[in-house]
């Protein structure tokens, strides 16, 4: 009888144990995150690169309710078409618990299906356009899986643009009629209406303006319409353009007026030693420099450049707070779980490496005093980059381009 009993005890045991074990395994399981990103771009380097600090350092510290953290990468180009399979793939294949990453904002708006469809939260870091965070809006229920942790989406860029042109283009320099050169990409055509009311409501006129073709490599037929224009600054805005090609031939013009605005190529740290500093005396946008903005900032990009060998795109502290941003939600709702995640994550309130991450009604990441927002940066003599704007970050004066000091 006490055999039977110590037999049916056993298998008693070894039945919890064979239910228990597959739970268990699984709750040991890395926490999957995946990266959908151009990983022939500086972009899509910087986010890997980034992601696995984060990654490093939290694992360090003993991972995220007692699970390390991993990653895996799918290339997503800059096509619609590769964009969707690498989703495909991150999801259905390697069932990553987070999506991070994004770049193109068409391919984004082309992958936003599949990521709904999947239930995976996304976290965007690198497209613009308003319309992706729009659909949270939309339809809440099927698009909830949707944030942006940055850029600023392009409305609000196009507002601090405003604002870069009425107190340095006009108040500095006493500038106010305003050519705009732009690439017709999807965030662009977003960009400019606002940009140009706004500017005309500050008191400036917009003489001309041109969305071109991301492909071209001549500009000198735009650069001589510009010039002819009466403008006194030109506002570029270039993500996928050709912006070595650009800014040398603008060089070349010696286009009577400073210029500057948005340059995504021209945020690389090389970029104008490699054109032979015919950058010197342009302004672009950048997310991030080696300054105070938040106590991490700083350290956040000594390291980076220690590990890496160069300066941060704006990729990076995008993919670095995503990663923390996510782990921290992942504990607060003590689940991986997308819908629990989801609601912490809407009740967020994160002070990042480039300012406070809180997001709106649709997701979308907010911008005003202390939240992310954008710096703009000159190339100066030697190839060296100066925070010219805003005025409390600022570490030097606005310069002519060489060729107008002659």
């Amino acid at each position: 009888m006490r055999r039977t009993i110590l037999l049916l005890a056993s298998a008693a045991l070894v039945g919890a144990l064979s239910l228990s074990s597959p739970a268990n395994a699984a709750d040991k399981k890395p926490i999957l995150i995946g990266l959908d990103t151009p990983i022939q771009l500086q972009v899509g380097k910087d986010t890997v690169a980034a992601t696995k600090m984060a990654i490093d350092e939290i694992n360090a510290k003993g991972g995220v309710l007692g699970r390390k953290l991993a990653y895996v990468v799918a290339d997503e180009g800059t096509d619609p078409q590769l964009g969707v399979s690498a989703i495909n793939k991150l999801t259905s294949e390697d069932h990553v618990n987070v999506l991070i990453g994004g770049y193109d904002s068409g391919v984004t708006l082309a992958e936003e299906p599949h990521i709904a469809q999947s239930k995976t939260i996304w976290l965007g870091i690198g497209s613009a356009s308003p319309n992706i965070t729009a659909l949270v809006g939309r339809d809440y229920n099927k698009y909830k899986y949707i944030f942006r942790i940055n850029p600023l989406n392009s409305a609000r860029q196009a507002s601090q643009m405003v604002d870069f042109a009425t107190h340095v283009v006009k108040g500095e320099l006493g500038r106010d009629k305003v050519a705009i050169l732009g690439e017709s990409a999807v965030w662009v055509r977003g960009l400019v209406p606002v940009l140009v009311k706004g500017l005309e409501q500050n008191g400036m006129k917009v003489v001309y303006q041109q969305l071109f073709d991301e492909t071209l490599n001549d500009f000198t037929p735009l650069l001589a319409r510009v010039k002819s224009s009466g403008a006194q600054f030109l506002l570029t805005i270039l993500s996928h353009a050709n912006s070595d090609v650009f800014i040398k031939q603008l060089y070349e013009s010696r286009l009577p007026m400073p210029y500057g605005g948005i340059d995504v190529k021209s945020m690389t740290p090389n970029f104008c030693s490699r054109i032979n500093g015919d950058a010197v005396g342009e302004t672009t946008v950048n997310f991030i420099t080696r300054a105070p903005i938040t106590p991490t900032t700083i350290p956040f990009w000594d390291k980076f450049v220690k590990e890496n060998g160069r300066a941060p795109v704006y990729t990076a502290p995008g993919a670095y707070n995503a990663v923390n941003l996510y782990a921290w939600a992942v504990e607060k709702a003590g689940t991986t779980d997308a819908d629990p995640v989801i609601k912490e994550l809407e009740k967020a309130d994160y002070l990042g490496v480039a300012g406070k991450i809180k997001f709106d009604k649709v997701h979308d990441d907010l911008a005003g005093p202390g939240y992310q927002n954008l710096l703009f940066v000159q190339w100066q003599k030697g190839c060296k980059r100066v925070v010219v704007w805003p005025k409390e970050l600022a570490t030097g004066k606005i310069i002519m381009p060489p060729w107008l000091n002659k």
